[in-house]
């Protein structure tokens, strides 16, 4: 396959992704997957990667965790925040990429280009606004709104507004910043604190009902605050549970009625992901995007 290639990376909390396909009819020539290490590691392993198709490839795109400025007209786009993986912090991977290869580098969030590629080929249905929400290590959301991801100052954290604890749960938050944020209650490393060692969320319907809750709280909070026509759901919380059609009763309980959240009250406002890797599909598109961008 000679020549219009493109590359899609997600960057992840355990382990990095990446795929080098046809830019037109989106074949896959390669595919790559290791352990999230160092930024340094990172590069290394990405660069042997795609110095496979360096002469065919025309851009690069990156689903990345957060914080990171994903701002393209600032001059630190694509640069890590502090954060507590190690050898992360003050990275940016866009930018030495972007320097090896010669190509436009285009960077969004894991959750904002999952949301982007859910809206447009998945559970999203091509609505024109959709949320995804990925439940896992942590909790992050990201809006698409025709084909773009919501971006202001820096990004979107969902993950850390703020719910109300039950009476019943005095499991301590797992979040350093925050006693009672949606990611320190409700996260996977926040469920396996409540759950017996070897057990699941189907194995204990206390724990499910109160991450359905606390989960339905956020979903509330979502639609109030940004009125997407439909919520998708991902992260390794979620695949494989029963929790969605929880979340979206609670979600209603939450609302109660009001006017704000009638789009919410369809059957099926939220549903789970289609895509396997969302983050690493909607890495892809911004790849073909910012080729697009280049021929205008």
């Amino acid at each position: 396959m000679a020549g219009k290639l493109v590359a899609g990376i997600e960057t992840g909390g355990t382990k990095i992704l990446a795929r080098i396909c046809d830019r037109e009819g989106g074949g896959t020539v390669a595919e790559g997957k290791w352990a999230t290490r160092s930024a340094d590691d990172a590069v290394g392993e990405l660069t042997d990667f795609l110095n496979q198709s360096r002469n065919q490839l025309e851009a690069i795109g990156i689903a990345a965790f957060g914080p990171l400025i994903v701002d393209p007209g600032s001059d630190d786009y694509g640069l890590m925040q502090a954060t507590t993986k190690p050898g992360w912090t003050g990275a940016n991977l866009r930018k030495r990429l972007g320097e090896e290869f010669g190509v436009p580098v285009a960077v969004d969030t894991d959750v904002g280009a999952a949301a982007i590629a859910e809206q447009a080929i998945g559970a999203g249905g091509g609505l024109p606004s959709v949320a995804y929400v990925t439940v896992g290590t942590g909790i992050g959301a990201g809006l698409a709104i025709r084909g773009q991801s919501l971006k202001g100052a820096l990004h979107p954290e969902a993950g850390h507004l703020a719910i109300i604890r039950s009476t019943e749960d005095d499991i301590p938050s797992v979040c350093r910043f925050h006693g009672n944020c949606a990611e320190g209650l409700a996260s996977g490393p926040a469920v396996r604190r409540r759950l017996v060692e070897g057990k699941d969320l189907s194995d204990d319907p206390f724990v499910a009902e109160l991450e359905a809750d606390y989960l339905g709280q956020l979903a509330a909070a979502l639609v109030l605050a940004w009125s997407p026509h439909r919520i998708v759901w991902g992260g390794g919380v979620i695949a494989g549970s029963k929790l969605v059609p929880l979340i979206e009763q609670r979600l209603r309980t939450n609302l109660n009625f009001y006017g704000v959240g009638s789009a919410a009250d369809r059957p099926g406002f939220c549903v789970p992901a289609a895509l396997k890797n969302a983050g690493l599909e909607g890495a892809l598109m911004m790849a073909r995007q910012a080729v697009e961008n280049a021929l205008r």
